[in-house]
This record gives C-alpha cells, structure tokens and sequence, in this order.
C-alpha cells in the first residue's frame, strides 16, 4: 500500500528551478531518505510534503487524498528539526503537551500520550525538565517524541543529527530507525550524510542539482549504481576504462582495458565497443603478495573459467584504519586502486602484489 506519493512536482524560485519532475512513491511504514549535497532540493522536497512549501506543477498525495494544496496543519504530519524547536520556557511535558491541545485532546488523553511516548524514547521521569537542563541527545528524542506524540500519519526530519557530535550521532541512528520499526511509522528523513542514508532507510533517493539521480534500497544503489555520480557519492569506489568486447550471459561482459580483459557484471544490452568504467569497491578486492601468488606483471587480468579478475601492481601508499590498512596500488596501466586490507597484516609499500576481485563484484557504469 502507497502511503505518500510525489507526483511529477516542480518548483522555481525567480530564474531558479530547484525542483524538476520529482516522483517518489513511498510504501506503508517505510523509511526513506532523501540524499544528496547542499543545494539539491531534498530539503525543498521536504518542505514540500509539509506544506511550507506549494509545488508550481505536479502533485502530493496522502494515500489517496491529493494534500497539494492543503495546510501543514491539515496533513496529519510530524516534523523534527535539525534545531529541535523547543520552547525553551516550557518543559518537556509542557513542549509535548502543546500539540495536542491545539488539536483539543482532552487532558486525560494528553497525559496518557505524553507518558507513553516519553517511555517509547527512554525520557521518563524527564517531564518536568526545561530543555536546557537535557543533553542534546535528550532534546533530539523530546523534539522526536513531540512529533509522535500526536499520532501522525507521516514522520518528517530534516538533518536531525547535524548538531550532534560522532558518537552521539551514532547512537541516535540506530534508537530513531528502532523506534520507527516499533511504531510502524511511514518516515521521510533528509540528510547529507551517506551512511546515515545507509544505515537507516528501507529506500534511498539520490537527488543531484533537482533531479533524481536514482531510487532504491541501499543495496542497490552501493552494488549496483546508475551513474559514475553516485557511485562517487555512496562510498568509495575504484573505476578503471575499458570498452565491452563481448556479452557473455544477460548480465556478464568481457572489458578490454589498458590492464587486460577483465570480467565484468553491468545493465542488460550493452553493445560491442561501448566504453565503459568498470567499478570495484575497496572490500570486494582482495591482495596477496605477488611472490606468494605467483602472478607475473603482464599476466591476463581474468584468469581462465574462474569468474575471478587478478590484476598485478605495486603498493604506492599504506594507510592504518585501526582494524583495516587502506592501501593504494598503482596498476601496471597507471591506474590507482584503492584497497582495504586487514589491519594485522599490511603489505609494505613498494610490495608486488597480486589484486583479486570477482566479476559480479564490478559494476558497469556509462564512461
């Protein structure tokens, strides 16, 4: 079931067009974030389904009802904000009860609300306290349970984690996407951060420049991305050029490459001689020394019936992660791979080694 659709909506500010054609279907209780840099029009977007913002063209529809035109306060919405938007003059119970007494619940009702949903964000016994005497992990989960506490059909938050520092914000990551998953709540969340998007969402939507660069799970916008662009964008990732030399299945292709023919997964219907990038990500590729390997610089890149590519380089730079060692090996093409390797055994810089990566590991994207 549709919860929340984005029908073909536009909008201009002046000369500006910040939003172009987006669509966006949205399930029952899904999570979904909107990701992309400063200046794409997620934001917009979301001011859009608020209300505080009309689309010149195109619709917004709440199951079935078309809301382009309706008020916030006539959508049945939840807002968080990345500022929280505390009354600082009121207290917790205070700044939970505010919105249920516009909406007229009778007070029995407002202090059986605020109670419950103190409990779902782990605030109880904080009601009587003035949001300047709460961390700002504790402001974060008042402000979140001010916006549930009304029972909306539709959860809204606007970078709620931008003011918070790393480990707090990691935290909050995961206690609001087990709240959402608790409550069942359909859920449109905006950020900038990629694995916040990652770690959090049931779908991604891509956005670049007011436009929709791809929509999915996160799975397959990481293995699986529409553009050079996003794979830029979601995680890091290495490309090498080829051009296609043949199909080989529905979905598998033989690359030519400054490095050799390399095995490759890409989109159905590539042609012959299309020029392509080929993209690994870091922890697809495993390393071995080259002495130990046994490959030869100038060997072919795909070895013979196995489905795995080995590539042969140097170790330009070693880089210590804790856990891992970023390494950076120049191809004999002149290419640079990045490449993670466990931490406990790192490979010297100056080292041949041998790289190894499976063909469905790639992914094929328009050069």
């Amino acid at each position: 079931m549709t919860a929340l659709t984005i029908d073909r909506i536009n909008k201009r500010y002046g000369n500006l067009h910040i939003l172009k054609d987006i669509s966006i279907p949205i399930g029952q209780g899904e999570f979904v974030s909107l990701l992309g840099p400063s200046g794409c029009g997620k934001t917009t977007t979301l001011r859009c389904i608020a209300g505080f913002e009309r689309p010149d063209t195109g619709r917004i529809l709440f199951g079935e009802r078309d809301v382009t035109r309706a008020l916030p306060e006539q959508r049945d919405i939840g807002m968080v904000f990345q500022s929280y938007a505390l009354f600082p003059h009121m207290t917790v119970a205070e700044n939970l009860s505010f919105g249920l007494e516009v909406r007229k619940v009778a007070p029995a009702d407002r202090q059986r609300r605020i109670a419950d949903v103190l409990a779902m964000v782990r605030l109880e016994g904080y009601d009587k306290r003035y949001p300047r005497e709460l961390s700002g992990g504790q402001q974060q989960r008042v402000a979140l349970a001010r916006a549930l506490v009304i029972e909306p059909s539709v959860l809204l938050l606007d970078e709620p984690l931008a003011n918070l520092d790393a480990t707090l914000r990691d935290e909050m990551r995961f206690f609001i996407r087990d709240l959402q998953q608790r409550v069942g709540i359909t859920s449109i969340y905006v950020t900038h951060d990629q694995a916040e998007a990652m770690v959090m969402s049931d779908k991604i939507v891509v956005m670049n420049a007011g436009t929709i660069s791809q929509f999915g799970s996160p799975r397959e916008i990481y293995e699986r991305p529409a553009s050079q662009s996003v794979a830029g964008f979601i995680g890091r990732s290495n490309t090498i050029s080829g051009k296609i030399a043949e199909a080989l299945g529905q979905d598998g292709y033989k690359v030519e490459t400054p490095c050799g023919s390399i095995g490759a997964t890409g989109p159905a219907g590539l042609s012959k001689g299309a020029e392509v990038k080929i993209m690994i990500r870091p922890e697809n590729i495993s390393t071995r020394s080259q002495a130990a390997s046994g490959h030869q610089q100038g060997a072919g890149a795909e070895e013979a019936g196995s489905g795995e590519n080995v590539l042969a380089g140097s170790v330009v730079n070693s880089v210590y992660q804790g856990s891992a060692n970023q390494l950076a090996v120049k191809l004999g093409s002149g290419d640079r791979v990045i490449v993670d390797v466990n931490g406990r055994n790192p490979l010297e810089v100056g080292e041949q080694v041998a790289l190894r990566f499976a063909a469905r590991d790639t992914w094929l994207l328009a050069s």
